[in-house]
């Protein structure tokens, strides 16, 4: 993995900036269409330098997953958390205990179907999230955590291998808190899990949700499933996530009150189906991303997503030229998504007293029908840069299809 950071600071090392990509303008009034004019001999000779240097980096590369330091990482923020759990302070009596170093043989024989993996999500056991974990390694271990930054925090400390984690919902929208944990941790996103929820109506062994007098879920299981909630008149009682409503349920041992949670959630708790696919809407999909503590070598045998984020210089027409090194080389958006840049929230205009007009920085996050192999996605960056006052690449990775 140590090779693809090569590659990027080869690329981005470049002494001289890229030419400027664009259209010329059809006269001399149009001066914003103006700033996109470039020299396409010129272009063609730097792409092609930098391609070089990106296919020389690229032949020494070698992929090792989840390669682990030698020595422990000592975490230096003072967060009470346990490595060892389990493990005695003192010395080891025998030292046939003492665990073996992992060979070179053993990371190659190691199975693909995730079941040495350890993978962090948000919630409890019977979460939405622990399922997006189980399809994407089915035979994995999965580690509940209490919120979104214990799980970064639980890679970054290599407690687990993996986080998976919900970063939007096709009816709530984006989950903006992992947004902005993206930024400040340094992992890297490697995959994708698009999972369809199934919201089912639980209850005790014996209920009928005629009798039900209160129901608890998450607030957006809550309001995608609004019509049979007013239709059964019951009070809607906010949870932490869907199991933790099942589990309450579970352990309060009170008929009148059900929960909203997945059908898993009702196995691993004992409790009854009342009724399954409540919500208002059929095609409820949340989009979870694979994060881990390095990136994968990207590749062009299927689609592939790459997000990226910057912040932009304040300007007339610098969103637009930034979205249309894109458009120009015939990639696709999927989603662009602003959050507010906390280091900077507002700035004022000019030096005066009088005016009292101001902007909000932004920083914007992008993700892309591209994968970074391919030349155009290089360029499309490059020529970015060349706008951008910050630019990261967060990862690129294999675009999941499959619901």
């Amino acid at each position: 993995m140590a090779a693809l950071k090569a590659v990027s600071s080869s690329f981005w090392g470049c002494s001289k900036a890229p030419p400027q990509l664009g259209v010329g303008a059809a006269n001399s009034h149009s001066a914003q269409i103006g700033n996109l004019r470039y020299d396409l001999d010129k272009c063609r000779k730097w792409e092609c330098c930098c391609l070089g240097v990106f296919a020389e980096a690229q032949r020494a590369t070698t992929a090792v997953e989840d390669e682990k330091p030698s020595v422990p990482l000592v975490h230096s923020s003072g967060a009470d958390i346990d490595l060892h759990p389990n493990h005695s302070k003192g010395f080891h009596k025998d030292i046939n205990l003492l665990p073996k170093p992992l060979t070179a043989i053993d990371i190659s024989s190691a199975p693909r179907d995730g079941s040495k993996v350890r993978v962090a999500y948000q919630g409890l056991p019977g979460a939405y999230s622990e399922d997006a974990a189980l399809k994407a390694y089915p035979k994995c271990e999965t580690v509940p955590c209490d919120d979104f930054e214990a799980a970064f925090k639980a890679v970054e400390l290599w407690l687990v291998d993996k986080a998976v984690l919900p970063i939007e919902n096709s009816v709530g929208g984006s989950i903006h808190r992992n947004y902005d944990l993206l930024l400040r941790h340094r992992l890297h996103i490697v995959g994708e899990v698009q999972l369809r929820a199934n919201h089912c109506l639980l209850g005790l062994p014996g209920a009928r949700k005629e009798e039900l007098k209160g129901v608890v879920s998450h607030p957006q299981a809550l309001a995608q499933c609004e019509t049979i909630l007013s239709d059964l008149g019951v009070v809607k009682i906010g949870a932490h996530d869907t199991a933790a409503a099942a589990q309450r349920v579970a352990s309060n041992g009170v008929r009148e009150t059900g929960a909203i949670a997945s059908s898993r959630a009702a196995k691993i708790y004992g409790l009854d189906i009342l009724a399954e696919r409540i919500q208002d809407d059929d095609e409820v999909i949340t989009r979870f991303l694979v994060l881990a503590r390095e990136p994968i070598i990207p590749g062009t045998d299927r689609p592939h997503t790459t997000s990226i984020v910057f912040s932009l210089e304040e300007g007339p027409g610098v969103l637009f030229k930034a979205l249309a090194v894109f458009a120009m080389r015939n990639i696709n958006l999927k989603k662009i998504e602003s959050r507010p840049l906390k280091q900077r929230p507002l700035r004022v205009v000019d030096d005066t007293n009088e005016g009292s007009a101001k902007y909000f920085d932004y920083l914007f996050y992008i993700d892309i029908e591209a994968s970074m192999a391919e030349p155009r996605a290089q360029y499309a960056l490059g020529q970015l840069q060349e706008f951008a006052r910050f630019l990261r690449v967060l990862g690129c990775y294999p675009t999941d299809t499959v619901l």
